[in-house]
């Protein structure tokens, strides 16, 4: 369901943050966008990815990898900022971390994409941020969408003959598991193939 208020509430605000409801709200353009907190199986898989994440392939690269963190545009904090469930970011950007937010376009950014939510409709934004790819992942099926930035927009990539999808960006693979499970490895090495969560 959607909703549109006009005007909010007085103590809304001031009510969610005390609650904590107000974790994942985003601000699109001076819109505020409230969705409902991840159910279990979400911020299950969600933990279970970023571990591998952590695990498999940041090290070797210097890199880092964060969850539920804002990312603005670049003078925009905190009128316009999305909030994806997992962030990737490589040496060559740590320059956009201001703490609180990211200024400006992180290597990946990770959609879990549940029933119902704007994961399709933040495309515009990071393409506008320079986000180099957007991996939107269905939350019950893990069936994966890797999206790369080309000029000012995002082609879906397609999976190779062997159903993987490569990430160009870190070198990891993607592909749809068992059932219910999204299968990940690195540069296809099945040494560090996973099927998540």
């Amino acid at each position: 369901m959607r909703a549109v208020i006009p005007e909010i509430p007085p103590g809304l605000l001031e009510w969610r943050k005390r609650t904590g409801a107000d974790r994942w709200d985003e601000v699109w353009d001076g819109v505020l966008h409230m969705p409902p907190m991840p159910n279990r199986e979400h911020q299950d898989f969600e933990f279970a990815l970023e571990n591998y994440l952590r695990v498999y392939w940041a090290p070797a690269r210097g890199a880092r990898v964060y969850h539920g963190i804002n990312v603005a545009s670049p003078g925009g904090w905190p009128n316009n900022y999305r909030i994806p469930d997992l962030v990737l970011l490589t040496p060559q950007r740590f320059g956009i971390d201001r703490n609180e937010y990211f200024e400006g376009g992180p290597d990946v950014v990770v959609e879990i994409c549940s029933p119902g939510d704007e994961s399709h409709e933040k495309l515009e934004f990071y393409a506008g941020i320079g986000v180099t790819e957007v991996w939107i992942i269905n939350r019950d099926s893990k069936v994966p969408e890797l999206y790369a930035l080309a000029g000012t927009q995002y082609r879906l990539q397609p999976a190779g003959a062997d159903g993987w999808i490569r990430s160009a960006a870190t070198g990891i693979e993607l592909r749809a598991g068992v059932t219910g499970k999204l299968a990940i490895r690195l540069a296809a090495d099945e040494g560090t193939r996973k099927d998540l969560p």
